[in-house]
């Protein structure tokens, strides 16, 4: 299947290629005003067709800037628990397992996308701790049904992680931290021409002991007992990883860009307070390749061709002998989207992609019937429609796919309006699938047995936001709804083992508020707050109607920043309600409030220095999370960052980064 694959790659893309190249030969047209032209006259860099302003023009997105959301969060899942409708699942501490669940979907149930590259297949859940946040520019967090926009596995939602951008400048920055428990992250990154190309070199690193201590009750079912003070041992974390970016003009408008990255991760996998693991380990090593073509073909003529191949590699040691092995996941494909005016109102967009991913364990195939991959294929088209002079527009959508051994189809139709006062009307309606994985249906691991009848999950979701923008401040507030069939959960498989089935149905459906505002250049603050109401649907008596499991009902980030840049201070507060943490709702994970606090002094110019200390978890909040793992207390942080820019000649000059 590899070799067939990568041939499919190659001529996909040199096909593209060649495509792009005959056509921006031809008259490309003059492009609108809104489309800017930069300071010598040249048509500026495309913009990647998979941003969800492009893929999915009437969906409610929230896009974080990391530089502007710096400071007190310190990696990927931190930064993301800012933005509304989602929620984190923590095991503690630096290089610990975080997973995502927005809008109540399973944390396997969201798409998480490295510049559209998905990093968790079709089914698959995804570590966030596995995504360093120096690789981010921005998080591009896409809320509700996208299983038309992006396909299988985007039930509750997408996140896409854009990476830092090459430069035309010869740019130098970094940064270390030190803090806590040993721990130390930091990254570099450099950024220049190379050979009329634009390069991006980045290398980042962390390591931590995570030997922080915590409360432990010994006997919990005597009352009144003072816990005694135990320390979170086979916690440790350390990474390393790369990121290379390569882009080169092949004409105005059109744009070669070549990604790698790859990471190598180790840890210890800690247990709960009350199993503790004393030698169990986790090892991880990723590899990515992509290669993408982007072209503005004037007369708002947009393609796109990318071709990308994924391998990692699972370790997992110690502990219990079941849970032992290693797992080898290989995922590949191409895919060409394009977008053109069809008469004055309508903009049509079309995606075709190709792929393929298959596993192995122990270095070998081991299923229950011999499969190990399967072929992806997928089909969507878009219209969007301008009504009312522009005011409205309406975008239909469909998107045939084909996962392995199931069809699925996912059609959405979306919808904005443009309100007087600056305000503007959203309002979608879709349906998603997640497929089940190669894992589930085939492969044994441990005590987990497979299921070959398994069936998709499936989601109908409904959502409604109204906003208003100005220059200096947004506001949005909207409503959502969502219904879950067929829902995958692993039951006790007598004698010994867990086995997956379809059983479970569940609802969910909540409020989400998301506000900014920068009334004054030297103040900035930011508001998301998230009210969710899960049921279960399952015909038991023991889970009907009951909260659905690691869902807080209250989740709510705020966060002040004030100051001129040489003395800046800023404060976040981070709270959610308590959850239940069984489906019988016998055990409750209690709420929490998290406060955050810091200082940052910026001094120079060219280079500039910031320094800054950060306090996490300023009251010592100590509480566990997720099933029972300890999160840390308080932790002080303090780091120095680095930019240097070197202006280039008047010969040399090109464009800007694309927005």
């Amino acid at each position: 299947m590899r070799t067939a694959l990568a041939r499919g790659l190659l001529g996909l893309v040199l096909l593209a290629c060649a495509s792009v190249r005959a056509q921006s030969t031809e008259d490309a047209g003059t492009p609108p005003m809104s489309e800017v032209i930069d300071v010598v006259g040249e048509v500026p860099d495309p913009e990647p067709m998979d941003r969800a302003s492009r893929r999915d023009p009437s969906s409610v997105v929230t896009v974080i800037s990391v530089e502007e959301r710096g400071g007190t969060a310190r990696d990927t899942a931190e930064v993301l628990s800012t933005a509304p409708g989602i929620s984190i699942q923590d095991s503690g501490g630096y290089g610990q397992g975080k997973s995502l669940v927005v809008r109540g979907a399973s944390s396997n149930g969201t798409l998480v996308l490295l510049d559209g590259i998905p990093l968790n297949g079709a089914g698959g859940s995804m570590d966030l701790s596995r995504v360093p946040l120096a690789l981010a520019r921005e998080l591009e967090v896409m809320r509700g049904s996208a299983g038309s926009s992006h396909g299988s596995g985007a039930l509750g939602g997408v996140v896409n992680i854009i990476t830092r951008a090459p430069g035309d400048t010869l740019s130098l920055a970094g940064e270390l931290s030190h803090g806590s428990w040993n721990t130390t992250t930091g990254w570099l990154s450099l950024t220049g021409p190379v050979l009329d190309s634009e390069l991006l070199l980045l290398l980042h690193g962390g390591t931590s002991s995570g030997r922080f201590s915590y409360p432990f009750d010994a006997t919990p079912t005597l009352p009144g007992d003072a816990p005694e003070l135990r320390r979170r041992e086979n916690n440790d974390a350390r990474g390393a990883g790369a990121l290379v970016r390569l882009r080169h003009r092949l004409s105005q408008g059109v744009v070669l860009d070549a990604m790698g990255e790859g990471t190598l991760e180790g840890r210890g996998l800690a247990g709960t307070a009350q199993n503790p693991l004393a030698d169990a380990r986790q090892s991880n090593r990723r590899g990515i390749l992509s290669l993408r073509v982007l072209g503005d073909l004037g007369h708002h003529v947009h393609v796109s061709a990318r071709a990308h191949y994924r391998q990692e590699r699972l370790e997992l040691s110690g502990g219990p002998l079941p849970q032992q092995g290693v797992q080898t996941l290989r995922t590949g494909g191409v895919e060409a989207e394009g977008s053109m005016p069809v008469g004055d109102w309508n903009v049509v967009s079309a995606l075709a992609s190709l792929g393929g991913e298959g596993v192995a364990t122990d270095g070998a195939p081991v299923t229950s019937d011999g499969r190990t991959s399967w072929l992806r294929a997928s089909v969507r088209v878009m219209d969007d429609l301008a009504l009312l002079d522009g005011r409205l527009h309406v975008t239909p959508s469909l998107r045939v796919e084909r996962v392995g051994p199931y069809t699925l189809l996912s059609p959405k139709l979306g919808a904005r309006v443009t309100l007087p006062a600056r305000l503007e009307l959203r309002a979608n309606v879709g349906q998603a699938h997640r497929a089940p994985s190669l894992v589930e249906l085939y492969v044994r691991q441990g005590t987990l047995l497979p299921n070959p009848d398994l069936r998709p999950e499936r989601a109908v979701s409904a959502d409604m936001a109204l906003a208003h923008r100005t220059e200096r401040s947004l506001v949005s507030v909207g409503g959502f709804f969502a219904s879950y069939e067929d829902l995958i959960t692993y039951e006790a498989y007598p004698p010994f083992a867990a086995k997956p089935s379809n059983f479970a149905s569940a609802r969910v459906s909540g409020l989400e508020v998301d506000a900014e505002a920068r009334p004054f250049s030297f103040l900035s603050g930011s508001l998301a707050y998230t009210f969710l109401v899960s049921r279960n649907l399952r015909d038991d008596p023991r889970y009907y109607l009951k909260d659905i499991p690691l869902r807080p009902r209250h989740t709510l980030a705020a966060r002040v920043t004030a100051g001129p840049s040489w003395l800046t201070g800023r404060v976040e507060l981070r709270a959610q309600s308590s959850q239940l943490r069984n489906r019988t709702g016998e055990l409750v994970l209690p709420g929490r409030t998290l406060l955050h606090a810091g200082l940052s002094t910026t001094v120079g110019k060219r280079p500039a220095f910031t320094f800054s200390v950060d306090l996490k978890n300023v009251l010592d909040v100590h509480v566990d999370d997720f099933d029972g793992y300890p999160l840390p207390g308080r932790a002080v942080l303090a780091s120095v960052a680095l930019a240097l820019d070197v202006p280039p000649s008047s010969s040399t000059a090109h464009k800007a980064d694309p927005p």
